[in-house]
């Protein structure tokens, strides 16, 4: 049985759902979901690569600025890092190998808890951290709920993107909600009411003025996932890396339709409603409501970025010696060299991808990571 059906007989009994709803359903459907069937979602057998893909470089970096936010903290004989949304692991993997290549003394401190919805994810992700034998405490749990109050960092890499979104629009001056609905055994949409006073006051907030027939995706469980996420962060940081922008720069003319895509076998599209649960879904993440959700719950932003200056700030000490293995020959560092070209090119991921490094507890002093941070990015 596919998800199909599925959601058929829910839009049958419901009349409609709201496309937050069906997104949700697609991704995270107990057993259809495409977030949840433990397939190949990245790299070349997948639908689309991630930075952690290319090379472990990316990972390695990190583990440089998560040394530098221990020592911030006084060198704490426990330093947990949280990683929300791991999949199968390489990032944990070339995070923790870097660590304790760069610094025994905070590698010996790590807490490792990666945090993995799907039980078929985390199954793979066991399989991984085993193989390498790693000495620090690492946990595997399904959800923030398992993860106490701590001292050290929260960390995602396109995570949030991910997230359920509602799509709003505005027709004949009001403010209406795209929903989903069946016609002849086929999804179509259909432009319904607001799913409530919280929906329209964060379109009032962030997308003020969205035009006649244009559309715009809201992303409620973002703040709600950034409280959660203050409120377990005792002392340190948060880190969180994904596509998108500052809301000014995100809801504006020249994006009519949203930033809404549909991604399958590295093809991108706005066919949301082919191929439920077998297709992934996304939206541009808008940091203005992550910053404002972690000033709301007690959290000082550190700073915002782009992920080319992120990662250019962290190499320059050691002029990226982190990218190359020992032994590699001249064409397997030319890869490499090329692989982290495309971690940090202006005109890619190193843009659209931006980093939001928020703190509580933490003396104020600016981290390597956000040395070249552009004023305005703030």
């Amino acid at each position: 049985m596919s998800l199909l059906p599925i959601l058929l007989d829910l839009i049958r009994r419901a009349g409609s759902l709201s496309f937050e709803r069906y997104m949700e359903l697609c991704l995270y459907h107990p057993e259809h979901g495409y977030y949840m069937q433990g397939g190949e979602r990245t790299g070349m057998r997948g639908d689309y690569f991630t930075s952690p893909d290319l090379h472990p470089v990316f990972a390695r970096l990190i583990a440089r600025q998560a040394g530098e936010m221990w020592e911030r903290l006084g060198r704490p004989p426990r330093f947990t890092w949280v990683e929300m949304g791991p999949g199968r692991g390489y990032f944990s993997h070339d995070f923790l190998a870097g660590a304790k290549h760069q610094n025994p003394a905070f590698y010996d401190a790590i807490e490792y808890i990666a945090v993995e919805p799907s039980e078929r994810q985390r199954a793979h992700l066991r399989e991984r951290i085993a193989a390498a034998d790693f000495a620090p405490n690492i946990r595997i749990v399904p959800s923030l709920g398992e993860v106490d109050q701590v001292t050290g960092c929260f960390f995602s890499n396109e995570l949030v993107d991910a997230f359920p979104v509602h799509v709003v629009t505005r027709s004949s001056g009001r403010l209406k909600e795209i929903h989903v609905a069946a016609k002849g055994g086929r999804l179509i949409e259909k432009i319904g009411p607001m799913s409530g006073t919280e929906l329209a006051a964060a379109v009032a907030r962030y997308a003020p003025d969205l035009e006649e027939g244009h559309r715009a995706e809201i992303n409620l469980r973002a703040a709600e996932w950034m409280r959660a996420v203050a409120a377990r962060l005792g002392r340190g940081f948060a880190i969180t890396i994904d596509y998108g922008d500052l809301a000014p720069r995100l809801y504006t003319l020249d994006r009519p339709r949203g930033t809404l895509m549909a991604y399958r076998e590295h093809s991108a599209g706005e066919d949301f409603y082919r191929s439920p649960g077998e297709t992934d879904l996304t939206a541009h993440v808008n940091f203005s409501a992550l910053i404002d959700a972690g000033n709301e719950a007690g959290l000082e932003l550190a700073g915002f970025t782009t992920q080319e200056r992120f990662l250019l700030a962290l190499g320059e000490e050691n002029a990226f010696r982190d990218i190359c293995d020992p032994g590699e020959s001249e064409i397997e560092q030319l890869q490499a060299r090329l692989k982290l070209k495309r971690l940090i090119n202006p005109e890619g991921m190193g843009n659209i991808f931006k980093v939001l490094i928020q703190q509580r507890g933490v003396e104020p002093a600016k981290l390597t990571g956000l040395k070249f941070q552009n004023s305005n990015e703030r």
